[in-house]
């Protein structure tokens, strides 16, 4: 052995004992370090068979490294290598170890390893120690990861609008499932879940596996109990979730909460190195999504020292811990008042139902709303062809070319031909020579097509970028800001002319159309306060283009097609039909976009508001002028 030989040396050689000494040394330090290393770099590599091969009991040390791989699942070993000392067949070689833990900060402690020469060279000892300095027999490492409490998104005036709330998962346990068919009819008609997917999702799940069918809050959950609590193999457990005041409440811009999916893990994933894991309450969708980081803040962990033994009651002893670093919270622009009063009023009706809700002149959203019957995330990302609410924007391109004042008499036939193409008024009604405040405030279509093709063929899409439409808005949260084409003739600019053709708008651009008119300084949407601009501030119309404009929105809830709004305080307005599909008469959308300066009595409590409200196959105005009613009616 290399002691063994030094030694003989020393006792012949006098004279070079000294440098044989310290060659021989170097060469042994430089054997036991070899050793370490081939350890730590079988081990880091995920080979803990080569790295037990390497130690004095590879079957012991095997059964140590697989434990702590269980212990510390999914982390990743990095070494790196210190002082070595060798004595007499024995050396020891501190190392520091960094844990790359999943979804965790990092974890770095010193630590030794023990040799002991063989005959073939060095083994690293199998001890309990080559994996943690307080690790002893018996035992092993215990991981707990820890995600901060959830930062706040509040309203504007600060409060949450997100709080715990008890909800009830209920699910099937195919284990035990009696009669498939019947468990799904029943769940469906409770839940409104289609059969035929819970169905296929029981019977692709493995066994013992639960089966999510849908998560209902406490008193939802309650209003079922009866119909689906006894069923054969329904299973209902419950946890608690970070919920919005009602399952709709802004939810197309505020998002939700809930288990991480694959897809917004993979989102979180920086260099390879994943934050978050899977069963972390994490955003889903919306603001809750976007602010993700900000929101969820850093987990952090801690590492305990505990008895394998499990009969021992050993709680453990703790040898690491990284506190969590919270979020901070994002405060929005939505005005709870405003919001529920949507919600209100869009629940008034059962087809989908849209209603978006800004303030002129800062273009902060008070209130995003869609009723149970739509897809939410239409009120901002919809596309929908805009009918005569487009009106307002093919006015602005008329008063600004000066073709135009509210006083011009022009004419409103019941019906008008485009290249071999008829269009018409509502019940092709014809009012003859009128005033164009008056063709305004009944919506003529005809007057506008006319009118309209008399302008340069990009005069529409330019007064419509005056308002924000067709701008990239950069939100954390997508707002569709409408499509208005620069180049349409003939039939098509006609139809443009009346919102249908190829124009189309979201309901929240086209209240943000109806904002710029209220405070003529068109403005960049907010959706948190004290975000980056979304994007170039509209240019806006003229004032000249301001001060006609707004008296014939005036008239058109004073004595045009939306009286039924004349007692809701100084509303402005614009309706709108707008055709789609290729049934026979068509199916239509109704509109209504529109501003209110000050309260109900114009006194001023609830400031200046624009609004968009959209009835999905409303056929009418009528519905959408409705919806507003409510909405105005239950504001104050």
């Amino acid at each position: 052995m290399h002691t063994r030989r030094r030694t003989a040396l020393a006792s012949t050689l006098a004279l070079l004992a000294v440098p044989v000494l310290a060659a021989c040394s170097g060469s042994a330090e430089d054997d036991v370090r070899a050793a370490a290393e081939a350890f730590l770099t079988a081990w880091a590599g995920g080979d803990t068979h080569a790295a037990a091969d390497a130690t004095t009991d590879p079957a012991a040390a095997t059964a140590l490294l697989d434990r702590t791989a269980a212990d510390l699942p999914g982390a990743t070993l990095h070494t790196d290598l210190g002082d070595v000392a060798v004595d007499d067949g024995a050396a020891t070689v501190d190392w520091t170890a960094t844990w790359d833990l999943a979804a965790a900060p990092d974890w770095s402690y010193p630590a030794t390893l023990r040799l002991r020469e063989a005959d073939e060279g060095w083994d690293v000892v199998a001890e309990p120690t080559l994996v943690h300095p307080e690790l002893g027999a018996g035992q092993h490492l215990v991981l707990q990861r820890e995600l901060p409490e959830r930062a706040a998104i509040t309203d504007a005036d600060g409060s949450p609008l997100f709080t715990p709330t008890e909800v009830v998962d209920v699910g099937v346990d195919p284990a035990q499932v009696t009669d498939l068919p019947a468990l799904a009819a029943a769940l469906s008609a409770a839940t409104g879940v289609a059969a035929e997917e819970i169905v296929a999702d029981v019977q692709a799940a493995s066994p013992g596996q639960f089966v999510p069918v849908i998560t209902l809050r406490r008193p939802d959950f309650e209003a079922i109990r009866a119909q689906v609590y006894d069923l054969p193999g329904a299973v209902f457990p419950t946890a608690t979730r970070l919920l919005a005041p009602t399952a709709r409440f802004a939810s197309a811009l505020l998002g939700r909460v809930g288990p991480a999916t694959a897809e917004v893990l993979d989102e979180t994933t920086e260099d390879g190195v994943p934050t978050y894991a899977a069963g972390d309450q994490l955003g889903l969708s919306g603001l809750q999504r976007a602010y993700q980081q900000q929101l969820t803040g850093t987990p952090g962990f801690t590492v305990s020292v505990a008895s394998t033994d499990q009969a021992t009651g050993d709680a453990g002893r703790q040898v690491a811990a990284v506190a969590p670093v919270p979020g901070t919270p994002i405060r929005t622009p939505l005005v709870r008042a405003v919001q529920d009063a949507a919600d209100a009023a869009v629940a008034t009706q059962p087809l989908p139902t849209h209603l978006v809700v800004v303030r002129p002149g800062t273009g902060e959203v008070l209130a995003v709303s869609s009723n149970e019957a739509a897809a939410a995330g239409n009120a901002l990302t919809g596309r929908y062809p805009p009918g005569s609410s487009m009106k307002v924007v093919t006015a602005t391109a008329l008063l600004g070319a000066g073709a135009l004042t509210p006083q011009t008499p022009v004419p409103c036939p019941g019906t008008f031909v485009v290249d071999g193409r008829e269009f018409e008024n509502a019940d092709q009604f014809d009012l003859g020579t009128v005033p164009f405040t008056e063709a305004f405030a009944q919506s003529c279509n005809t007057t506008f097509m006319q009118q309209a093709l008399q302008l340069p063929d990009d005069a529409l899409a330019a007064a419509a970028a005056s308002y924000g439409v067709g701008t990239d808005w950069r939100l954390p949260v997508d707002v569709f800001s409408g499509s208005v084409p620069a180049d349409s003739t003939g039939t098509t600019k006609a139809a443009d002319a009346i919102g249908q053709g190829q124009v189309l708008m979201s309901p929240a651009q086209l209240a943000l159309v109806a904002a710029g008119v209220a405070s003529g300084t068109p403005a960049v949407p907010v959706e948190v306060v004290g975000a980056d601009p979304a994007g170039p501030t509209p240019t806006g119309p003229s004032q000249q283009v301001l001060d006609a404009l707004r008296p014939m929105m005036r008239q058109v809830v004073l004595s045009g097609t939306a009286t039924a709004l004349a007692d809701r305080g100084e509303v402005y307005g614009k309706t709108g039909t707008a055709e789609y599909g290729s049934n026979t008469p068509p199916d239509a959308h109704g509109w209504f976009a529109g501003y209110r300066l000050g309260g109900p009595q114009g006194d001023g409590t609830t400031g200046d508001i624009a609004f968009a409200v959209l009835v999905e196959g409303g056929q009418t105005s009528r519905l959408a002028v409705d919806v507003t009613d409510a909405f105005l009616g239950d504001l104050g």
